[in-house]
């Protein structure tokens, strides 16, 4: 059989005297092209007249195929539309083309989706890319992963499912699990959040000045799955604890909206930090208000081992 890149090269490189008739660069495709003798085994009852009719369209298949064949990657893709491939089928009993996306262009499709369903506010790329087989010294935090496989397989929005707190020491990889959850949950089309809470509680802080927090806490409120990570560590206000998180949170659990966590305070030690006061006064009170709503919809485990940081 002819190769067909030796065919693509060599009509190319004709003058206009030496370009093949029609009959001719049909012969050469029928024999060169394994994609146009599957059409054809496929669809028998063509004459000759109707490859010929349709001798543009044929042409343009082939050779896109043939590029799929070799594929020099999506960026560099030479097809007449980046990332797809011209197919040949059958309308009307005539010989039509359609577009088709190729597998590097579904998969990039897919990327693009999964990007837009997991969100984040200031989170590393290692973070964004996390995934459940690369957690390592699995042993020493076996049940927050396993915690962490559930919630991700077994989620389903407007179903009231408890969230997740992880603590532990810096660098033990609590915010590698939450970004593995996040990864898996957009891989089943539920939306999540991801937010550095002191980078976050910082911007919350200016945008006081145009009054723009509003807009911006919104769509913590409404995310299917909201992940706080490093909560404790925000140069906290009686403001951010009142009316940013006290608000977020109140929000979340009457609408059964799970929230998760990651801190390197365990809960009782969270209550004091979120104790703090203008004053001289330890605002208990306002502390475990907050404190309920973390408490009861979420199930807790202690993160140890290595600092991966190290």
């Amino acid at each position: 059989m002819e190769a067909i890149g030796h065919f693509l090269q060599e009509l190319g490189k004709r003058s206009p005297r030496q370009v093949l008739s029609p009959e001719q660069q049909l012969d050469k495709m029928l024999r060169s092209s394994h994609y146009l003798k599957e059409f054809q085994e496929q669809n028998q009852g063509l004459s000759r007249d109707d490859y010929l009719r349709a001798l543009p369209t044929v042409y343009q298949a082939v050779k896109e195929h043939y590029w799929c064949e070799n594929c020099p990657g999506l960026v560099s893709c030479p097809n007449m539309v980046k990332g797809h491939y011209t197919t040949l089928d059958m309308q009307a009993s005539q010989v039509v083309g359609a577009l088709a996306p190729c597998s590097k262009q579904l998969a990039a499709e897919d990327e693009k989706r999964r990007h837009r369903l997991m969100r984040s506010y200031y989170v590393s790329e290692e973070i964004k890319t996390a995934t459940f087989a690369g957690i390592k010294g699995a042993k020493s935090k076996l049940a927050a992963v396993e915690a962490a496989i559930r919630f991700s397989g077994e989620y389903i929005p407007g179903e009231k499912k408890k969230g997740l707190y992880l603590h532990g020491p810096f660098g033990v990889g609590k915010s590698y699990i939450m970004g593995a959850i996040a990864q898996k949950l957009a891989e089943r089309g539920i939306a999540s959040l991801m937010v550095y809470v002191p980078e976050f509680v910082r911007e919350m802080k200016e945008s006081l000045s145009d009054h723009s927090y509003g807009s911006k806490l919104e769509l913590l409120k409404e995310v299917p799955v909201l992940i706080l990570d490093d909560l404790g560590a925000e140069n906290l206000t009686p403001w951010i604890r009142d009316e940013i998180l006290g608000v977020l949170l109140h929000h979340r659990v009457n609408n059964r909206l799970p929230t998760l966590y990651t801190s390197n305070y365990s809960l009782e030690e969270l209550a004091d930090h979120l104790a703090i006061s203008n004053g001289n006064r330890v605002e208990v009170t306002k502390a475990h208000r907050i404190l309920e709503r973390i408490r009861h919809y979420v199930d807790v485990f202690m993160v140890d081992g290595d600092n991966r940081r190290k």
